[in-house]
């Protein structure tokens, strides 16, 4: 349940669309608050049902600008009033009008003026905004707050329509560039008619020498902008022309702009736009700095997966060169471990992330360890559970440890009688379980691990205290041999 659910719980009946509204409303507002200079509220109403009237209001969200001080020092989310006392927000709600032009009143130091808004959805009023603004810092204006004011009035009149937060947005407006960043403000041709000097320092920036009024953003943007390598791709003067809501880079050497454009409308007019943009120059860099450090990683671990295969190829053709037999079999059993952490860079040669996605490397590992077996046709595989992702730095051990355990079983406990070699996996969060088990053979009376010659064995023992930081346990079924292998995540 979200903070604004909990608020509402038996206070107002609200419908899910009409919940989903409010929260994108009040994921959007901060450029609302910012356009205004004001601390914004919102009220939804108190009632039993939606048929009943409001005996009140409930204060669900705050919002204080970041173009001007706060006149608010405490958060008032919670506060309730009721019907009669705060007339504006009554209006604002029974009549489904902006309410403003109202005087200022004292509060506590300061003269605030407060005006209120309706949200409407789908034709009903389901909340009610109030701008808190600060009257003696609106008596003489400069250019830059007489646009944002008059464009804040544009967007709350959008918002008393229905029309303001545009439907479906959350997508185009992740993340929402701040109005400090930059902003331009478009006639309904796509001209600009105002521009911030934020917005100009940042087409200074990408070489834009002149002034930006009077001139077609589309044609500013498309006149700065290396060209475009998809020739299915939507044109830079389409998309900046101000008659859709659109988010567009616009790049070159000088740098990378991130524009952000919303129509604005008037009773199903379009009268001009908005464009708020951001430079996301250093943003950019980096995350090519990130590709191409990924790219570089992908390609050493494919490099280092190479030079595996390739000293696996030569000491397997050393092999076939000596008549020693347990020469022989010393080398094809290295062969085998070299290729059980080629696996995990091919792995990482080819995933996106830094990390092993180790039931596909483990797939590998049984196949390759079967098709080395002579009884590869009676034996039947039986896998539960999975891995999951891991670090590199687990996976290499981890690999070599389960290849000597599945050989092992498959060499040893299935060499003559049995059918089933099973493995189980169990993970949560803390700990990574992997038993390996088979109904043949079993173990030798009085085996121990510790004092095992097994060189497969101590390798697996090795790597599991030291690399992996885990235990090691064999122990005797009837029939069979169970291998567990326990290591924290």
């Amino acid at each position: 349940m979200s903070a604004l659910e909990s608020l509402l719980e038996g206070r107002n009946p609200m419908l899910p669309a009409q919940l989903h509204r409010i929260h994108e409303l009040t994921a959007d507002w901060q450029m609302l608050s910012d356009l205004s200079f004001a601390d914004l509220i919102l009220w939804v109403p108190l009632r039993k049902d939606s048929k009943s009237w409001p005996t009140g209001h409930i204060a669900v969200a705050h919002i204080r600008p970041t173009t001007a001080a706060t006149v608010f020092a405490h958060d008032v989310i919670g506060e309730e009033i009721s019907w009669g006392t705060r007339g504006r927000i009554d209006a604002a709600l029974s009549n489904g009008e902006i309410v403003r032009d109202s005087e200022p009143e004292q509060v506590g130091d300061l003269m605030i003026k407060e005006e209120t808004i309706p949200v409407v959805w789908e034709g009903q009023v389901i909340a009610v905004i109030s701008r808190h603004r600060n009257a003696d810092l609106m008596r003489s204006p400069s250019r830059l707050e007489l646009n944002y004011r008059e464009i804040a009035n544009n967007l709350y009149r959008m918002v008393a329509e229905g029309t303001f937060p545009y439907p479906d947005a959350i997508a185009v407006f992740d993340p929402l560039p701040r109005v400090g960043d930059g902003l331009v403000r478009l006639d309904v041709n796509g001209v600009i008619s105002y521009a911030s000097p934020n917005a100009r320092s940042a087409f200074s920036r990408l070489g834009w020498e002149k002034e930006l009024e009077s001139f077609s953003l589309g044609e500013v943007a498309e006149s700065l902008a290396k060209p475009r390598q998809d020739a299915h791709e939507e044109g830079m003067r389409t998309a900046l022309n101000g008659k859709a809501l659109r988010r567009v880079e616009c790049e070159n050497a000088g740098g990378t702009l991130d524009l952000l454009v919303m129509p604005l409308i008037q009773s199903s007019d379009r009268i001009g736009a908005i464009v708020l943009l951001h430079n996301v120059t250093e943003l950019r860099r980096r995350d090519r700095e990130l590709v191409t450090k990924d790219a570089t990683i992908r390609e050493i671990h494919h490099r280092v997966k190479n030079n595996l295969q390739t000293v696996s190829a030569l000491l397997r053709l050393q092999s076939r060169r000596i008549e020693d037999e347990g020469a022989r079999v010393a080398l094809e059993e290295a062969v085998r471990r070299i290729a059980s952490i080629a696996l995990v860079h091919e792995t990482l040669s080819t995933s996106l992330e830094e990390t092993v996605g180790f039931d596909e490397v483990l797939d590998h590992l049984v196949t390759n360890a079967m098709e080395l077996s002579p009884r590869m046709s009676e034996i039947e595989i039986r896998r539960i559970g999975v891995v999951g992702t891991l670090e590199p730095r687990v996976a290499t051990p981890l690999a070599l440890v389960v290849t000597e355990l599945i050989h092992n079983a498959l060499e040893h406990g299935l060499a003559r009688k049995g059918n089933l070699l099973s493995i189980e996996i169990i993970r949560d969060d803390a700990l990574c379980s992997i038993a390996i088990a088979d109904d043949g053979e079993g173990l030798p009376l009085e085996f121990e691990v510790s004092a095992s010659a097994n060189l497969g064995l101590q390798i697996v023992r090795t790597l599991t205290e030291n690399e992996l930081q885990g235990k090691l346990s064999l122990e005797q079924r009837n029939p069979g041999t169970r291998a567990s292998l326990t290591f924290p995540l």
